[in-house]
């Protein structure tokens, strides 16, 4: 804390007060309001915590501005180029690079976790083949909070590593049977010698050919990568808020799924393959849809451009989209999806060339690129965002692990600008 300060006065009545300014190492410094209720009176009003910080992290940086996203520090192109999932989980829960023995101990204990109880599989069963799989996953993960409620004490370091560990080996394998489930497959029996990302692939699709499995592991463990943690989103806010009233970590998680189920949170790559759709569908031309983005007064939007933080390229994307094309050209020409992959590649073309997407900074984002590479792959549209929620279980526990290790750890509780009636006294209903 630096000795810097706001002082706030108050018109009305001449009182003043000082609040202090918390230094950030990066990104705009903070102003200490929590004494401006106790001197003066009142509360910040900021709907949807906008411009809130809501706790003090290490573990995820970004600046929309020039386009950073940075893990513990270390630049997201950097990882998602000379790491991989797995060493990236182990940097998020540890705020270090793990050495080969730290990694192979990680690896052996995520592994292990690979033996999810088989009676989740009783959940599954009990859905219809057509429900929402981002429904089954949450009630998996309420399944689990029962299972293990007796052994819950999130003071204990022990049970917090073990939660920890149980819930990013455990979700993918749960992920991969829903997969099965939907598809009308058997359940399958996961793989202790591969990684995540090749576990879930080789689960979820055992009928592609070794190299097939290959690329798609890679495409599919670049994507875990990158949606790892994004820093304090809806469903990572959920998954404190959930915490911070020390309930299960199942329990929190199951919560984060379901605000990441929204479709302008976590469902946004399924809303670019039914554009994609429409105007393949369709007997307009790509140029047409462009035309109707740009007209204010229209209400086409083009999915999968844009986001909320990033006023620059999504630094996700970038890596994303290199991914994309090279994935799609390994598909045959007469793959079914070429022609969705083709409508994609023209859009992004307009996005990065026309002066009215680049004045607006409306970059093709990472959901634009992940649900093309989803397609390729094969993973149905309704299973997207779960697979985003199986990548983001890594920063949701790694957010829930610290904010229990932070100093000034309670229970969340917002506050509100009450709009509503004065008191009011109470009419006998005859009287009505």
């Amino acid at each position: 804390m630096a000795d810097k300060k706001i002082t706030i006065k108050d018109g009305q009545s001449d009182n003043e007060i000082d609040l202090p300014v918390l230094d950030s190492i990066l990104g705009p410094n903070v102003v200490d309001i929590r004494a401006l209720e106790k001197n003066l009176g009142y509360l910040s009003h900021d709907p949807g915590f906008i411009a809130t910080s809501s706790c003090e992290s290490k573990i995820t940086f970004i600046d929309g501005n020039e386009g950073k996203l940075w893990y513990r520090g270390y630049p997201i192109e950097e990882l998602a180029e000379k790491s991989n999932f797995l060493e990236t989980t182990y940097l998020l829960l540890n705020d270090k690079l793990p050495s080969k023995n730290e990694l192979k101990s990680f690896s052996d204990d995520i592994k292990s976790g690979y033996n999810v109880d088989r009676s989740v599989l009783k959940i599954i069963e009990v859905f219809d083949k057509d429900s929402h799989p981002m429904a089954i996953m949450t009630a998996c993960l309420s399944y689990l909070s029962a299972k293990y409620h007796r052994d819950l004490n999130i003071q204990n370091k022990n049970y917090r590593y073990k939660s920890t560990i149980n819930l990013i080996s455990g979700v993918p394998i749960i992920s991969a049977w829903i997969l099965n489930f939907i598809l009308g497959q058997s359940f399958k029996d996961s793989d202790k010698t591969l990684s995540i990302a090749e576990n879930f692939i080789n689960m979820a699709f055992p009928k592609l050919n070794d190299e097939q499995k290959k690329l798609s592991a890679r495409a599919m463990d670049v994507i875990f990568l990158l949606h790892a943690d994004h820093e304090q989103n809806a469903s990572t806010s959920t998954v404190r808020l959930s915490g911070s009233s020390e309930t299960s970590p199942y329990a929190a998680i199951a919560a984060g799924i379901s605000t990441l189920w929204g479709p302008t949170h976590g469902g946004a790559n399924e809303a670019v393959i039914n554009m994609l759709e429409e105007i393949k569908n369709s007997d307009k031309d790509v140029e047409f849809y462009i035309d109707q983005a740009k007209d204010k007064d229209n209400p086409f939007r083009l999915m999968g451009f844009g986001h909320r933080i990033y006023k620059n390229y999504d630094p996700r994307a970038k890596i994303i989209q290199k991914i994309a094309h090279e994935y799609l050209e390994t598909l045959d020409k007469d793959n079914p999806n070429k022609p969705l992959f083709d409508i994609a590649m023209k859009l992004e073309k307009y996005a990065l060339e026309d002066e009215y997407f680049v004045t607006r900074k409306l970059y093709p984002n990472v959901d634009f690129y992940s649900g093309i590479v989803l397609k390729a792959i094969g993973v149905p549209q309704s299973m997207y965002t779960v697979i985003f929620a199986l990548a983001r279980t890594v920063g949701w526990v790694a957010h829930w692990n610290e904010m229990l290790e932070d100093k000034n750890f309670r229970i969340g509780r917002p506050r509100q600008l009450y709009t509503g009636k004065n008191k009011t006294s109470y009419v006998d209903i005859n009287e009505r």
